[in-house]
């Protein structure tokens, strides 16, 4: 063993022994909240229905309509968690996640044009509804501003995204509800009424 090898070997000995245990989790300790809030809502059934089918609603209806749900839906997730949280609101039955599931299919497969206060007040209540929902995560030592920033984040992106596509998929400034395309969007909000019904039957089940 020549004398730089020896040399290296010994400095490696020497680290070795006076490292200490890493710590590893800073992200975690810091940001872990906001993916707490983030990811939550994207793995439960019922918040994923209703975000995309609420997305899809706003895109299968027109551009200038549903930009306002990209500010309306994450305010109105901060609230319903800030009022589950301080005022003790209560969350929702499954029967009444199954029924708004239900009433989103049936509004897509209808093709109803929705004003747009109307259309802003439904994304308001559903956020409300379902940022109450996720309250129910909240922990002692949760930093609930974080939080409520992950979920609001989440709701963001999920509503831009969806409806992005189905603007894009839609075009409903150009094709008729009779097309095609308008054909599939109402299929796809025929399943999600069906998927609703079949949650409702299964929350009334003995």
């Amino acid at each position: 063993m020549n004398t730089r090898l020896r040399t290296a070997f010994l400095a490696s000995l020497v680290l070795l022994t006076h490292s200490q245990i890493a710590d590893a989790h800073i992200v975690s300790a810091r940001l872990g909240d906001f993916y707490a809030g983030a990811l939550h809502p994207l793995m439960t059934l019922q918040d994923v229905l209703i975000w995309a089918a609420l997305g899809l609603l706003a895109g299968s209806i027109s551009a200038a309509s549903g930009r306002w749900l990209v500010l309306v839906f994450p305010l109105g997730l901060c609230a319903g968690l800030a009022l589950a949280a301080h005022a003790g609101l209560g969350t929702p039955s499954p029967l009444i996640d199954a029924a708004t599931i239900l009433v989103l299919g049936l509004l897509l497969v209808a093709a109803l044009r929705i004003p747009v206060a109307l259309l802003c007040l439904i994304a308001f209540a559903l956020g409300v509804m379902r940022g109450a929902v996720n309250a129910g995560e909240l922990l002692p030592q949760t930093d609930r501003l974080l939080y409520a920033a992950g979920l609001a984040s989440a709701g963001y992106v999920v509503i831009t995204l969806v409806m992005a596509l189905a603007l894009s998929f839609r075009r409903p400034e150009t094709a008729a509800v009779s097309s095609w395309r308008g054909i599939a969007v109402r299929a796809v909000g025929g399943w999600v009424a069906a998927i609703g019904l079949m949650m409702a039957g299964l929350s009334l089940a003995p």
